[in-house]
This record gives structure tokens, sequence and C-alpha cells, in this order.
């Protein structure tokens, strides 16, 4: 990443932003402090912004009233015709919007009351326009008793009223007819038999109850027809105006934008200057922008310095495999500090692989696997998803890394599938397609001291019969599960000691001897503890901690040195780092979730298909029809509730438990966003009295 600063006339500063613009490499660092104005504009600066903001604004709640998507590109009007083009479509646009919103309120207002009102409306016949009397309409559910209210009225009006009332769907609705003056005390009595007065809405409250209730017959009879004519109104203006609004609000923000770069440039009375970044990559994108104003331009380009400057903006550059990932897991994370480590590829390798531990499931991986096409056939039509569910839009590039990653996702899970046997749980296993086979499993895990044993009913039943045997049979916990919680942990001890060895290396190319003891110290302290429970067999054999006959005792009391000459020497920056070591042991027990929650999956999955099996096999043919219903329903059940957990399992050991050793969230940088142009490229020229010469003093490019 170079540095740049730049330096511009004033009276050309429009135009060469404009250049920047259509260059669209130049990440903008705000100016601060020094001899010239920064901040806020002022004078006709100020003011061309308040115009220019104040048109954006109208085009883009014009557009938002029409409901338009992006259309085709349309040629640009002219900017003197800017003004009458937005105002043009926004006044007739603001009045369909207003007449679609009084009839949107008079459709939702019918649907609530209009039953009710029409009830009503039968009920008082004309007394609605009495001058001596008052209605007061109420609404009771089926458990309120009317007796309540009738001792109610009684006590305050004696025999000066009456009470209707009718069945409405599952409520009744009423009415009291009451002398005027004594409504206020109608009211009452409603509030204490505990009843609520029904109040209609907007400008339905001071209509007589049969003007309303014809006035809601005719939107019920005609309101869908007006709304259907009023959206063909919205989408007609918005195919006629669409185009050349569009094309004037992206002109409109590359004019605020313009306004933007001036606040956070440096202004003097006859110059202004402005700093940011630039990849490396992109220098002569910028030189070429620039070059053609001569010597009304001036600027200097020199590499930052990775390890003292602050706020270096970062554009992470992955490519192949890994960069679906990044578009994808990787937004979940913030974003490295610039000259730090990229942990985009450690997770494209390891998230999609304990996410098939995890499922390790063939059925579930070719739901997966469909699912991925599907998007990635979308993603190749250009069509995007509207989620609803998320409220979200999600664009055919989108699609494609997610659907890419959902189908990496899915090959681990089927392989890992083949692996434990598992087709929707144990499906395939009591078709004998997968089967224990214990002299091969003796032969492939015996050398960590199990040995499987033979069920003689199980024998005798064929259990051990089949066509595939399975490798990692994770479901026999009584014998596998301790082979199993070692597997899972053997990852935490690779990625704990990898993040911390990061830090010492970060620490060195950095130069800095803190972070290097740190690293240094939780990498020997976190190594000694592994060994430790490792020599100890799980802290069943301390005994063996002292035997010096043993490699690894002396691996461990190294681990233990290096962590204690690493903490006298970090002891006042990290004087909790015992603590830390501890919690860091902590970090790679985590890691047994990935074997936890597998199984918990797995249980779950064969729950569901014993259940269907067991329909099969006491029932029979109607069995199998059931059994197919019930396990795919439960099936899908379980997969709904537990997917979003499976995903996010191995993110967390990512973010927490692998990055934390590495300092990764500790800093942060801002993500590289230059200044780029909506509207088609401007075709900015230079001034006339400018000569074609590039100054750049002190240039250095990497």
């Amino acid at each position: 990443m170079q540095q740049v600063v730049i330096a511009v006339r004033k009276r050309d500063s429009e135009a060469v932003i404009a250049a920047l613009q259509d260059a669209g490499v130049l990440h903008l660092k705000p100016i601060s402090g020094g001899p010239l104005n920064t901040g806020n504009l002022s004078g006709n600066d100020a003011q061309e912004r308040r115009e220019d903001e104040r048109l954006l604004a109208r085009a883009e709640s014009t557009i938002a009233e029409l409901g338009a998507y992006r259309p085709a590109p349309a040629p640009l009007p002219a900017q003197s015709e800017w003004g009458n083009v937005v105002e043009g479509v926004a006044q007739p646009v603001s009045v369909l919007a207003r007449q679609r919103q009084e009839l949107q309120s008079d459709l939702d207002v019918d649907r609530t009351y209009g039953d009710a009102v029409r009830a009503l409306a039968r009920m008082v016949g004309t007394l609605d326009r009495s001058r001596r009397l008052a209605l007061v309409p109420f609404l009771a559910s089926p458990g309120d008793n009317l007796a309540e209210l009738d001792r109610a009225l009684r006590a305050s009006l004696g025999d000066r009223f009456t009470v209707a009332a009718e069945s409405v769907g599952q409520n009744r609705v009423g009415v009291i007819a009451t002398l005027r003056a004594d409504r206020d005390a109608a009211r009452a009595a409603l509030s204490k038999a505990r009843l609520g007065e029904l109040r209609l809405p907007g400008r339905f409250d001071t209509m007589p109850v049969s003007d309303a209730a014809a006035e809601m017959e005719q939107i019920r009879q005609g309101g869908e027809a007006r709304q259907r004519q009023l959206n063909a109104e919205r989408d007609r203006l918005a195919q006629q105006h669409g185009p050349a609004l569009f094309a004037v609000r992206d002109a409109l923000k590359d004019r605020v934008a313009i306004h933007d770069v001036r606040a956070v440039s440096a202004r003097g009375k006859y110059s202004l200057a402005m700093q940011g970044y630039v990849p490396a990559d992109r220098v002569p994108a910028l030189q070429s922008a620039v070059a053609a104003f001569g010597d009304a331009v001036s600027y200097e380009l020199h590499p930052v310095d990775e390890h003292h400057d602050h706020g270096v903006p970062v554009e992470l550059k992955n490519t192949g495999y890994v960069t679906p990932f990044q578009n994808t897991v990787m937004g979940l994370m913030s974003l490295p500090k610039y000259g730090t480590f990229d942990p985009t590829w450690v997770v494209a390798w390891f998230f999609p692989l304990f996410f098939g531990i995890i499922m390790a499931d063939i059925g579930y991986g070719l739901l997966f696997l469909a699912f991925g096409m599907w998007l990635l056939g979308k993603a190749r039509r250009g069509e995007g998803w509207n989620v609803p569910l998320l409220g979200a839009y999600l664009s055919p590039q989108t699609l494609r890394d997610l659907g890419f990653v959902t189908n990496v996702m899915a090959a681990w899970t089927i392989f890992w599938g083949f692996l434990t046997g598992e087709f929707f749980g144990t499906l395939l296993e009591h078709m004998h397609f997968f089967y224990i086979n214990p002299p091969l499993l003796d032969r492939l895990w015996g050398w960590t001291g199990l040995t499987f044993p033979v069920d003689p009913y199980r024998a005798e039943e064929g259990y051990y019969r089949g066509l595939i045997p399975i490798l990692f049979p994770r479901l026999e916990t009584e014998y596998f599960g301790n082979v199993a919680l070692v597997f899972a942990l053997l990852f935490g001890i690779l990625q704990v000691l990898w993040g911390w060895g990061i830090r010492v290396q970060q620490g060195l190319k950095h130069k800095d001897q803190v972070h290097v003891w740190e690293g240094l110290a939780m990498f020997g302290g976190v190594g000694a503890l592994i060994l430790l429970a490792f020599i100890s067999r799980g802290a069943q054999d301390f005994g063996a901690l002292t035997n010096f006959a043993d490699p690894r005792v002396w691996l461990m009391i190294a681990g233990f040195v290096l962590f204690v000459v690493g903490y006298l020497r970090v002891s006042k920056q990290f004087p909790m780092l015992p603590i830390e070591l501890m919690s860091q042991g902590g970090s790679v027990v985590s890691y047994a979730r990935i074997f936890a929650v597998g199984l918990v999956s797995a249980i779950l999955a064969k729950l569901c298909t014993d259940l269907g099996w067991a329909m099969y096999e006491s029932i029979g043919f109607l069995g199998i029809i059931l059994g197919i219903v019930i396990g795919a329903l439960l099936h899908l059940f379980v997969l709904a509730l537990t997917l979003i957990g499976h995903i996010l399992q191995p993110i967390r050991l990512h973010m927490v438990e692998f990055l934390n050793p590495t300092g990764f969230n500790n800093e942060t940088s801002p993500r590289y966003n230059p200044l780029r142009r909506l509207s088609p490229a401007s075709r900015a020229s230079a001034p006339a009295s400018s000569i074609p010469v590039t100054t750049a003093s002190g240039q250095q490019v990497k």
C-alpha cells in the first residue's frame, strides 16, 4: 500500500476529484489540524453542497416511492436540467404515493373494522343522525359478561339507555344508545365493566356509523381494483422516468462525494490538499488520472510503514479456492490490521472440514450439495435471491460464492459420512450397506489400546455383516468415544499452538519484543500443559511425570521453563499471564465441541431413523410409508433446529480459540474503500493553461 498526498489549485479541484473518481483507486484519509482549513465547508461551497444534498435526498425518496429497481443505463441529462428532471417526477409520484397510502389505510381499516361497523349500522338504523341521542359502540370478547355492563349503566343512568349487541366472528360488537348529556357516564360504565369503546381510526372517527359503513362497503367493492390501478400507474412512472432518475441520482451522489472530499481535505485560499492510500499495483491508474493536469497537480507517493502507521486500509487479496470464503465467511469477522496475518486461507480449509466432521452424514451432505447447486444455477442465470426471512437481497455474485462454499461443506460432510457410515442417521446401517467390522477396527485403532467387543446376540442378527465397513464409528460411544474426543482435541492442540506461533512471528516481523516473549511463553506453557495431560494419561498416572527416560517429560519441562522465562520478561505488561495460560488450556478443550456437537447431531439423526425403521418392522407395508414420512419430517425438523449451531461452532473456534492468540482481534484496519464514480465516467480535461507534465517529488513505488 502506498500513501499519497495530492496538492491542487482550488479552481481545478472539482475536475481533479472527478478524475480521481474515474480512476477509482484512491482511499481518502481525512486531514485534521494544521494551518489550512479542514472540516465543514463554508460560503458558496457550503451552499452548493446543501443544494446538491437536498436534490439527492429528493431523488432518493422519489425512487423509494416508485419502488423502482435499477434499470438499464440511460443517458445523463445536462446538469442544468437535473433539478427539473427530479422535480418533474417527484411531484406526481408524491401525489400518487399519498393516494396509495390513504387507500392502503382504508383497506386496512375495512379489514379490521368493516364487519363490526356494518353490524353496528344494522343495529342503530337512523339513530346515528339523531341530535338528542348519543351512540357509544363497544367490543366484547366471548368471555365478557354484558350483565355487568347493564348493572353499571343502571347505576349511572337509571332507565335512560338501551343496549344492543350482535356476534361478529368470534367476538361481539355492541352499542349503547343514551342521551347526549349522558355520553360520558355511559363511557364510564363501560370502563367499570372492563369493556373498551370502539373508536374508528382516521377519517372514519367523525363519521356517523351509517356513513362509515357505506364508505367501507365502497372500499370493499372497489378498493382492490383502485389499488391495482394506482400500482399500474406507479409502474408506468417507474418505467418512464426511472432510467433518467437513476442517472441523475448517481450523478448527484458523485457531486456530493466531491463536496465530501473537499470537506476532509486541507483548504487554503487558492489551493487544496488531500491525502490517502493507493495499492501499489494501482499506482499507474492514479498517475494516469492526474497526468493530464500537468503542473496544476503535484503529488508525492511513499510506502506506508506497516509497523507504525495507523488507519492504513486493508483489501484482502486471495485467489482461487479461497476467494469465496473471503467474500462469505470472512465477512462475519473484522479485517486484520494492515501488515499482519490474514487468516482467510486457514478458515477456507478448516471451516468446511470442521463442519463436515460435525455433520458427517451422506444424506445431509447430499441435501447441502443440492442446495449449493441450486444457488450456483441461479448465479449462472444472473438471478439474485430475495430472502424474506433475513430481509436481504443476495446478488448473483454472492450466490456464486455462497454456492461454492456450500458445495465444499457438502463434500466434507459426504466424505465424513462415508467414514462414520451415516446416511440420514443409521438408515444404510439398518440395510446392511454400512456395518461394524470389529477385526478391521482393531487393526485400525488398536494402537490406541482399544479392543472392539463382539456382541454374540448382534452377531447372530447379522449386525457385523454388510457391504462397506465403518471406519470412524462415533456412535459407538462405549468404546470409541474417547478416541473421537481426543481426535477433536488434536485440532485444538494444532490451532492454539499455531496461533501463538503466529504471535511470535508477527512480533519478530514488527520488532516487538513484548509480543515475541508473550508468544514464546504461551507457546511453551500450552505445549507443556498438553504434554502433561498426555504423559499422565488424563491425570490418572502422575508418577509418569518423573520418568525422565521419557523424552516427553523433558519437552514438558522445557515448555514450562520457556513459559517462566517469557513471563519474567513481560510480567509488567502481562501480569495475569499465568491465568491466561489456564484459559488457553480451556481453549484447547473447547475443540471438544467438534466431537460433542457432532455426536448430538448423529444421535438425533439416529433416533429419527430408528423410529421410522421400527414402524416399518412393526406395521409392515403401511409402516414403510409412515416411517418414511415421519422420519423425513423429523430429519428436516432436527436439521432446521441444529444447522445454524453447526455452522457457527466452527466459525467461533476460528474467531476465538485460534485468532485470539494471534492478536487478530486486538487491532483492525478500515476496509479499502476507494473514491469511485457511480455515473458514467467523465471526460475531465486538464485546464487549458496547464502543461501535461506530472510532478511527483520523492516518489517511491513498491
